[in-house]
């Protein structure tokens, strides 16, 4: 039997609900700056979710949706600055406490770290997006606490490819035997599995009609003990909420 020896944390959706609150309306945000009359509604958002990266996201949606938009000479550039624009509205969001954890997180966080387990978060959002959210959002030296930060275009295939769960596996020097990966998506748990990782899924309102087969479990939060979670696919046992005891024995059984 293989020791559980890290956690692999998504982001988004995962530790908090960005997307929806978060994301979406810094975006809105960065397209007024640029004199665009965009906007992503929470129903066109979740379409443009099938694709990761928020560059990409903007470049399918001017392939799928906006298709009579008068493209720039130089769209790479384009892209880029409403990007970097929208990720100052996001920060922004979450210095101002707008976007909190998830149920749970904090709790199971906190008790891997007292038990030594190693952590690493694995994400398609940029850099500056991670430290935002983990600053803000959950401690001021949380950065420290995570092994590897993976996150952004560190590779050049993001989710659903598995390229980013293998560049932090190689990083820690672990295999994923002796990991077990956070996600709440479609895509997600497409990349975690490619990466043949055993997967813990907790839903959010844009994913909860996802394929999770094969999820080690799917739960619709973390929960705590006065407010537990449910379990819509998989076996939790008696376990109200997800604890250490419990990712150590979906890890065991997904062996």
């Amino acid at each position: 039997m293989n020791e559980l020896k890290a956690l692999l944390f998504d982001v988004d959706g995962t530790l908090a609900d960005t997307e929806r609150d978060g994301h979406r309306i810094a975006f809105n945000q960065a397209f007024v700056d640029a004199g665009l009359d965009w906007e992503w509604s929470p129903e066109c958002y979740g379409q443009l979710l099938t694709v990761t990266g928020g560059k990409e996201r903007i470049r399918y949606y001017l392939d799928t949706v906006n298709t009579t938009f008068e493209r720039p000479a130089d769209l790479d550039d384009f892209i880029r600055g409403l990007h970097a624009a929208k990720t100052t509205h996001y920060t922004q969001l979450l210095s101002e406490g707008a976007i909190p954890l998830r149920s749970g997180v904090r709790r199971l966080i906190d008790e891997a770290r007292v038990e030594g387990m190693r952590m690493a978060i694995v994400t398609t959002t940029t850099p500056a997006n991670v430290e935002a959210l983990l600053i803000h959002a959950l401690a001021p030296d949380s950065m420290s606490w995570f092994e590897v930060i993976a996150a952004g275009d560190i590779v050049p295939a993001k989710k659903p490819a598995p390229d980013i769960y293998d560049f932090a596996m190689q990083e820690m020097g672990l295999t994923p035997a002796d990991c077990i990966a956070f996600e709440d998506s479609r895509n997600g748990i497409l990349s975690s599995q490619g990466a043949k990782l055993a997967t813990i899924i907790t839903i959010n309102g844009y994913t909860a009609n996802d394929d999770f087969n094969g999820a080690a479990i799917v739960l619709d939060q973390m929960g705590e003990p006065e407010a537990p979670f449910n379990v819509l696919e998989g076996n939790a046992g008696d376990a109200k909420c997800l604890d250490m005891a419990l990712v150590r024995e979906l890890h065991r059984t997904k062996d």
